[in-house]
C-alpha cells in the first residue's frame, strides 16, 4: 500500500475521531434546545453525556476481548456503521429514544478507541507512529474547537435532529473511508499489535497515573464555568471566548506531542502532566488576577490534548500482551477519571468552594507526576523471571 493511501486512510480514523468526540459531547452545547423539544429537565439531558462516558469506561475491555480476532479494516468501519445507525435512530423518537441510542453509539466508541491507535500506527514505520497517534487524537481535539461549536450552531437554527444527522452524515464518509483505506491484515499484524518493551508493572503504572491525572483535570474542569465568573470574575459572555482560546491552544498541543512522541518518548508525557500541576495550582493561587488566569487557561488547552496521545504512545511499548486490549484498560482509565473527577469536584464543592476543587485536583495531578517521575525505580524492583518472561509477550512469541 502507497505512503499516499495510508495518509488518507490515517484521515479518515481522525475524521471518525472527530465525529465520536462531537457526538458525546453535543447535547451540553444544545442542551435547553433538547430538553424543550422533549420535555424533559436540563439534568437529564445532562445525563446523556454522564451515562455516555460510563458506558464507555465499563464496556471497553469485555467489549474489545470479545472482537479482538476481528480484521480491524471489518472492525472500525462496522463500528462506525453502528455509530450511524445508532446516531440516525436517536433522531426518530423521543427521550427514550434519544438515550438508547446514545448507549449503542458508546457501545461502539468503547471499542473505537481501542483499536483506532493501534490501526494509525501500524500504516507507518515504528519511527512515525508516535506522530500518527497524535493524528488520530488531534481529530477529537479538534471536536470541541470547530465540531462542538458548529453542531451546537445548527441545532439552535434547525433543530438538534438536524445537527445529530450531519454528525452521522459525516461519520459515514469516515466509514466509507476506513472501508476502502485501511489494511485488510489480521489483528495479530504489525509492529503495533503488541508492546515493543512489554512490561506489566510500567503498565500499571501508567494507568494509576493516567487516572489520578484525569480525575484530578476533571475536578477542576468540570466547574471551569463557575471559576472563571464566580471567583475570577469574569462577566459571563466572555466564557465562551476563553472556551475557544483552551480548544486553539490544544492544536499546538497535539502537534507538539507528535513531535515528542518519536524524539523523546518520556518528555512527552511528563511535559503535559507537569504543566497541567502548575494549570490547576496555578489558578487556585492566582484566580484574582485575570491576565494569570487567561494565561493559565490557554497553557490548560495547550497541555491537556497531550495526555491522552502520550499515553497512548506508552501503551504501545509497555503493553504486556495485545496493545488493543491494553488500549481499552487506558480508555476505561480515562472514563472513569472523568466520571471520578466530576463526583469528587461535586463532593468538595459545597465544603471548599470552586477554588477547593482546583487545590484537589491540582494535588491529585502532581501525584500523578510523582508516580510517572518514579516509574524508573518503581518498575526496577521487578519480581525474580519478570524479565526472563517479557520474550513471550513480543510479537513473534504471540
Amino acid at each position: 500500500m502507497s505512503h499516499r493511501r495510508n495518509v488518507a486512510a490515517l484521515g479518515a480514523l481522525m475524521l471518525a475521531a472527530f465525529c465520536y468526540l462531537t457526538v458525546e459531547t453535543l447535547p451540553v452545547g444544545l442542551l435547553p434546545v433538547i430538553a424543550t423539544d422533549l420535555g424533559v429537565s436540563l439534568p437529564s439531558v445532562g445525563l446523556l453525556v454522564t451515562g455516555y462516558g460510563l458506558t464507555v469506561a465499563i464496556f471497553s475491555l469485555p467489549l474489545t476481548r470479545l472482537v479482538r480476532r476481528v480484521p480491524r479494516r471489518r472492525l472500525i468501519s462496522g463500528l462506525l456503521a453502528v455509530f450511524v445507525a445508532a446516531t440516525a435512530a436517536t433522531v426518530t423518537g423521543g427521550y427514550p429514544v434519544l438515550l438508547g441510542g446514545r448507549v449503542v453509539t458508546a457501545l461502539s466508541q468503547a471499542v473505537f478507541w481501542s483499536v483506532a491507535a493501534p490501526a494509525a500506527a501500524a500504516l507507518f514505520p515504528a519511527r512515525m507512529r508516535g506522530r500518527a497517534v497524535a493524528a488520530v487524537f488531534g481529530g477529537a481535539s479538534i471536536a470541541p474547537v470547530l465540531g462542538v461549536p458548529a453542531a451546537t450552531w445548527l441545532g439552535q437554527q434547525a433543530g438538534w435532529r438536524v445537527a445529530f444527522l450531519a454528525v452521522a452524515g459525516l461519520a459515514l464518509v469516515a466509514m466509507a473511508g476506513v472501508a476502502v483505506l485501511l489494511p485488510a491484515g489480521e489483528p495479530g499484524d504489525g509492529h503495533a499489535a503488541a508492546g515493543s518493551a512489554p512490561d506489566p508493572r510500567r503498565f500499571r503504572l501508567l494507568l494509576v497515573a493516567t487516572t489520578l491525572t484525569i480525575t484530578g483535570v476533571f475536578t477542576a474542569y468540570t466547574y471551569l464555568t463557575p471559576y472563571l465568573t464566580d471567583v475570577a470574575g469574569f462577566p459571563s459572555g466572555s466564557v465562551s471566548l476563553l472556551l475557544l482560546v483552551y480548544g486553539a491552544a490544544g492544536l499546538g498541543g497535539v502537534v507538539l506531542t507528535g513531535f515528542l512522541a518519536d524524539r523523546a518518548a518520556r518528555l512527552s508525557v511528563l511535559l503535559p502532566v507537569g504543566l497541567l500541576v502548575v494549570v490547576l495550582l496555578g489558578m487556585f493561587l492566582l484566580a484574582a488576577w485575570q491576565a494569570a488566569v487567561v494565561a493559565l487557561v490557554a497553557l490548560w488547552g495547550f497541555a491537556m490534548p497531550q495526555v491522552p496521545s502520550a499515553m497512548q504512545n506508552r501503551v504501545l511499548v509497555v503493553a504486556p500482551g495485545g496493545t488493543d486490549l491494553a488500549s481499552a484498560m487506558l480508555s476505561s482509565a480515562f472514563n472513569a477519571g472523568i466520571a471520578g473527577g466530576a463526583l469528587l469536584g461535586g463532593v468538595l464543592l459545597p465544603h471548599t468552594g470552586v477554588r477547593g476543587d482546583y487545590l484537589a485536583g491540582g494535588l491529585l495531578v502532581a501525584a500523578a507526576f510523582a508516580v510517572l517521575a518514579a516509574e524508573p525505580v518503581l518498575a526496577r524492583s521487578r519480581p525474580a523471571g519478570a524479565a526472563a518472561a517479557r520474550p513471550q509477550l513480543s510479537p513473534r512469541g504471540r
